[in-house]
């Protein structure tokens, strides 16, 4: 009866993280990098050219800020390839 318990609750903690996922996941789908950086980076900082920093640089900050921003996959991906293209 306990195991029964625990496998239901860690299937149910598993389903409700891939509805999260999924619907976060959509609304970072038809967002720029550049309305990401406005409503995640923006809100905190001044936006520095993007000749402030190399691509690694860059790559090695927004990793950084990933973490303290909680930001997903999908958006630490556009905000970098924005901040590295210099749009």
């Amino acid at each position: 009866m306990k195991r029964n318990t625990i496998i239901l609750c860690i299937a149910t903690l598993i389903g409700i993280t891939a509805v999260v996922e999924s619907c976060v996941s959509t609304k970072v789908i038809g967002k720029s990098g550049t309305t990401l950086w406005s409503e995640n980076c923006q809100r905190c900082h001044n936006t520095p050219p993007s000749s402030a920093f190399t691509n690694t640089q860059w790559e090695v900050i927004n990793t950084h800020m990933r973490q303290r921003a909680i930001l997903t996959e999908d958006e630490y991906k556009k905000i970098t390839e924005f901040m590295q293209a210099g749009e």
